[in-house]
Order: C-alpha cells, then sequence, then structure tokens
C-alpha cells in the first residue's frame, strides 16, 4: 500500500489519539506536535500512557483510533517496506539500554549498520568507534561487555547505537533512569549538546526534574487519557491545573527549578560527557 507523505515544519503529529485495552482507555483523544529541531518531553503519573505513546510513535503499537504522522509519513496502514524505512530515520534509548550481553560494546553500536547497510567490517567499527566518542565514551570502552560498564556508560553506549544510522529523531526513554546525580547531570549535558550539534529532534520520557528545567523545550503533561497542557516548563510553572501542579509543588521540584536558574547564563566548565567518562 503507498504510504502517504506530507511536508511540515512537525517531525510528528498525533490528532485524536484513542487508545483502548479491552475496555480500559488509557488515551482518549491526544493532540500532540513535535517541532523539528525541538527536544520533547512527555510526563504523566504512572498508568498515563507515556510509554504507550511513545509505542506508538516508534511503530510498535497502532492506536484504536486517530492520525499519527511521523517525519512526514502517515501511520496508518503503512506497509513493511515503508516502516523500515522509516523506521532507519529515527534512534530509540530504551529504558534499560537495550545492548546485547554476549556482544561486546562496540559490536553492539554497529549491528544496526550491519543490518541495514552494506558496508565492510573495517567501516561499521570505524563509524562505531566514532558515535562511542561522539557520547563521551573511550575507545578502550568499545572491547568490554555490557555486563562491565557502570550505569552512566551503558546509558551512553546505548545511546551511541541509538545514533549509528545518523537518525532526524531521537526517542528516549527515562534516560538518567538508575542514574547516580553525577551521571544524571552528564547525560543532560549530552542530550542538549547532541541536539545542537547534530540538529536532532528529541524524544523523551521522563521524571527528572532536572533533565525537564535544563534540556526540554517544551513539555507535554498527560493525565486522564489527554494531553492536559503542553509548553515550556516556565509556562507550565503558572499553570493551576492539578495534574501540572503535581509536578512543581514540592520541595524536589522547588529545587530543579532553582537549580535551572542559576545555570541559565553559567559558562561550561569542563567537556560536556567529562562526569561519567571513566568507570567507576
Amino acid at each position: 500500500m503507498q504510504t502517504q507523505s506530507t511536508t511540515s515544519d512537525m517531525a510528528i503529529e498525533m490528532h485524536g489519539v484513542v487508545t483502548r485495552f479491552g475496555s480500559h482507555v488509557v488515551h482518549n483523544g491526544i493532540d500532540l506536535a513535535v517541532r523539528k529541531a525541538e527536544v520533547f518531553a512527555v510526563i504523566g503519573g504512572s498508568g498515563s500512557g507515556k510509554s504507550t505513546l511513545l509505542r506508538e510513535m516508534i511503530l510498535l503499537q497502532k492506536p484504536s483510533e486517530g492520525r499519527v504522522c511521523v517525519l512526514g509519513t502517515e501511520l496508518a496502514d503503512i506497509d513493511d517496506a515503508a516502516a523500515l524505512a522509516l523506521r532507519q530515520r529515527f534512534g530509540v534509548l530504551f529504558q534499560q539500554g537495550g545492548l546485547f550481553g554476549s556482544l561486546n560494546v562496540l559490536e553492539n553500536i554497529g549491528l544496526p549498520l550491519r543490518e541495514h547497510r552494506q558496508l565492510a567490517d573495517a567501516e561499521v567499527d570505524k563509524i562505531a568507534r566514532a558515535k562511542l566518542e561522539a557520547v563521551g565514551l573511550d575507545a578502550a570502552v568499545g572491547a568490554q561487555l555490557p555486563s562491565e560498564l557502570s550505569g552512566g556508560m551503558l546509558k551512553r553506549a546505548a545511546l551511541a547505537r541509538a545514533l549509528v544510522l545518523d537518525p532526524e529523531l531521537l526517542f528516549l526513554d527515562e534516560p538518567t533512569a538508575g542514574l547516580d546525580p553525577q551521571s544524571a547531570a552528564g547525560i543532560d549535558t549530552l542530550v542538549r549538546t547532541l541536539r545542537d550539534t547534530l540538529n536532532l529532534t528529541v524524544v523523551m520520557i521522563t521524571h527528572d526534574l532536572d533533565l525537564l528545567w535544563q534540556v526540554a523545550d517544551r513539555v507535554a503533561v498527560l493525565a486522564d487519557g489527554k494531553a492536559q497542557a503542553v509548553g515550556t516548563m516556565a509556562e507550565l510553572e503558572q499553570s493551576d491545573k492539578p495534574a501540572v501542579r503535581a509536578f512543581f509543588d514540592g520541595p524536589r521540584a522547588r529545587t530543579a527549578q532553582a537549580q535551572a536558574a542559576t545555570q541559565t547564563d553559567k559558562p561550561a566548565t569542563q567537556h560536556p560527557w567529562e562526569p561519567s567518562s571513566k568507570p567507576k
């Protein structure tokens, strides 16, 4: 089947998305638009449908109703060939990394190239090493197994694999979950640096308030089956909706906001990925 394409300044458009699992309704009319070259975050309480929404964007699940358009391609009734071509235009960092334990880091990073590109092994390794460097890991890390890496290094290695096909769109599922504060801060800076240097569009699911204040251009708040609000963190802070206020009231939220304010004009004093470039 021929897949309809559209031209837009939006990387992702979702209109009237409804998602049901039997009688349980997860989304009840989601409307969202992600602009090209922005960092767009999705937040919400447990069960609000954040992960389901991400799965619908990356072709792992179809909504029950509504329209989803990714990089100008309508996802309704997309055929296998068009889906494969579209998947090669985005990268995904899963929450647990998703690296294969039997392969070393360099082999993990190069795997998508071996699957989707006709390249010699030496060229695959060269590109994989370049992506390893791009995420701030030493070349020696390439010979290690995923089980030998710290949490921060594992996230970076998985991110290198997500970037190896030079995607236009990057999806991050809880990129700082389970990391110590120093490693999480390094991921914050790395995401921003990659977006700026590679002109990426980034969509992320996160509960990390520091990441939201430091990195996100706009944030969507999911609750009760809908996007209750979409805007910058500063704009959302002024909202009086209970679903939005839940992310701004409390000591952790105030601390993250204060830290963001003090770092707005703070010059960089170290390499963007220095905090977690070496094993702990």
